[in-house]
Order: C-alpha cells, then structure tokens, then sequence
C-alpha cells in the first residue's frame, strides 16, 4: 500500500462511518472501497476533495432495532433493515476478539450469500481486509470498516437460486464466454438474478488450497480482461465480475486455508451470475493502451466514478496489458464525476 503518512484513509473511514451502507432504498455507498483504493495507489491528496463531491449522495446510518446475538443471528441473517443491529454485533465481536479470527468464523456463514447487495458487500469486504493486513497497526478506523463491511454483508445476505451445472470449459475465460444469459436482460440485478438456471461448473470439485488461489487468480485476470470487450453490456455492473471475485481473492491470505476452495467455488458462481445478468449480444472492439499503471490508475482517480476507480484498482492487481486497456474502457463506458 502507498505509504499513508498523512493517515489520510483513517481520517476518511472514520467520516463515512456515520453514513449507512445504501442510499436512495439499496444503492450501495462505495466511498470507503473507492478511498481505500485511491489511498492505496499515491492519490490520497485527493481523498477529501473527492468525498466532499462523493458525501451529498450519502445517507445517515439506518436506525437500530433489535439487537443481534450469537443466539438470535440466524433469523437476522439477509434482513436489510437489520444493518445497524449487524454492523454493532460485528463491532461488538470484533473488540472482543482478534479480527481474523471473526473474519475465520463468519466467512463461510456469509459466503453462500456473496451475490447479496450486488456483491458490494464482499467487495466492501474485501476492501476492508486490504487494509489490516496491509497496516502496521490494526487502527480502530479499519477494524470498524471491517464491522461495517461484514454487518453489510450479513443484511443483504442473499443466496443464489440453485442451478444446474452445465459442461465446464478448460479455463476461466472460457467458462465466462461459455455462461448462459438470463432470459430476461431487463430490469435490476435481483430479477435478473432470480432467473438463474445453469451455469458452468468450472469451479466443481475441492483443489487443493493452492490451486484454488491460482485459479481464483485465473478468473480475476479473465474477467478483468473480458470487461475490455463486453463491459459495453452494462458499463457498471459489468465491473462486478472482476471485482468480487478480486475481493475474495485479497481475502484469502487472512482466512485458514481449508477455506480457500470454497471460497473458489463462491466466488465463481457471483462473477457467473453478474456475467448472466448482464451479457452483450456481441464483444466489442477495444483499443490497448501505452498508458503505465500509475497513469491509467491516475486517468481513473480524475474522471472520479467509484466503479471505474475501484475497476482500475482490480485492473492494477492484474497488471498485464489487456488489464490496463480495460481500465481505460472503464473510463471511457462510464459518466466521468463533474
């Protein structure tokens, strides 16, 4: 992580710590993942200026009403208006307990929900797991980012329907092209969803730990590199096919390894079902890019949308030419920040 120096992140977490998850009924609030990323990649000068155009869109936090508990959670689990009972159970848990240990214990309980809010909230997790490990000191701003980001999680949790497993393809980037369209490409993610049948079982079975990171790896860099030419299909919600299973994939360092093949299998079915809910009849030609990735992370930062810069920030991860063109697309598909 770029040296934060100015602890310009902490500052920000703690600023959007009094704001909820969603706005405007459940569009998700991207600040803290897009500041992480902005932070992460030398563009912390720009944090504040970007929340303070960010911040009018954001929403108080949701007011309580039952507390949860290790008794009760079960009934609470994919209730959204149960976010703040959730995001205070998490704080509660984890002043209590070292972060990777509730991280260990809740992963595989919340996992089968990941395609939940739009998969934002494994994202915002994995956000928010980026910065413990990446830190020198668990500082309380990011230990609360990650109650924030679980207790998000556990209200919008929401499984998939069951589908049929289809022929898998030898790769990853053959599995994507090989995903069927929901009938219905109309309509918000949650019908499209809702219409989900079959989808190739490319990540069946249970690989050993280090194949299950190297092909979560594969499926990063294959979606990342699909946006290129289909990210035209639907410029933002097409970027959640990289960045979900991206989180997972940041993840994984901070979970025992006997999680590592599910959280494979979970993270294939969220990139899948978004590549369902949102395919073009036909790819597109793209451009490459001369751009270096300090340049394409920069264009990404200036033009201000959260889903391009938090796609960028994927982009980087994967860091091979075909990436850093996809995040120039990005740029160019979605409404740059006035």
């Amino acid at each position: 992580m770029s040296d934060d120096k100015s602890g310009t992140l902490d500052e920000a977490l703690e600023r959007l710590h009094t704001t909820g998850p969603e706005r405007g009924g459940w569009l998700s609030n991207h600040a803290p993942m897009a500041v992480e990323a902005l932070v992460r990649h030398g563009q912390a000068p720009a944090v504040h200026r970007w929340l303070d155009a960010y911040g009018p869109k954001l929403e108080e936090l949701p007011a309580p009403h039952t507390p949860v508990t290790a008794a009760t959670w079960r009934e609470a689990l994919g209730d959204p208006a149960r976010i703040t009972d959730w995001t205070r159970f998490f704080a509660r848990e984890l002043s209590e307990h070292p972060w990777r240990e509730v991280l260990a214990t809740w992963w595989p309980r919340l996992l089968p929900g990941i395609a939940g809010g739009a998969t934002h909230p494994v994202i915002r997790t994995g956000h928010a797991v980026r910065t413990l490990l990446g830190s020198p000191e668990e500082t309380a701003p990011r230990r609360a980012e990650l109650a924030h980001a679980l207790g998000y999680w556990a209200a919008r949790h929401q499984p998939l329907p069951p589908v049929a497993p289809l022929a898998a393809a030898p790769d990853a980037a053959g599995a994507l092209d090989s995903v069927p369209p929901v009938p219905g490409q109309e309509g918000g993610i949650r019908s499209r969803l809702a219409q989900l049948t079959a989808l190739p079982a490319w990540a069946a079975g249970a690989p050993d730990p280090e194949a299950a990171r190297t092909r979560l790896t594969e499926l990063v860099t294959a979606a990342t590199h699909r946006y290129a030419s289909h990210g035209h299909g639907e410029p933002i919600m097409l970027v959640h096919a990289a960045t979900a299973p991206n989180a997972v994939l940041r993840t994984l360092p901070a979970l025992p390894r006997e999680l590592w093949a599910p959280s494979l299998a979970a993270a294939w079915a969220a990139a899948a079902a978004v590549t369902a809910a949102y395919t073009p009849r036909e790819a597109a030609p793209y451009a490459a890019t001369s751009l270096t990735a300090e340049e394409v992370f920069a264009r990404a930062a200036a033009h201000g949308d959260d889903h391009t810069i938090k796609f960028a920030d994927t982009a980087l991860d994967v860091a091979d030419p075909v990436a850093l063109a996809a995040a120039v697309r990005a740029v160019e598909l979605n409404p740059p920040v006035s």
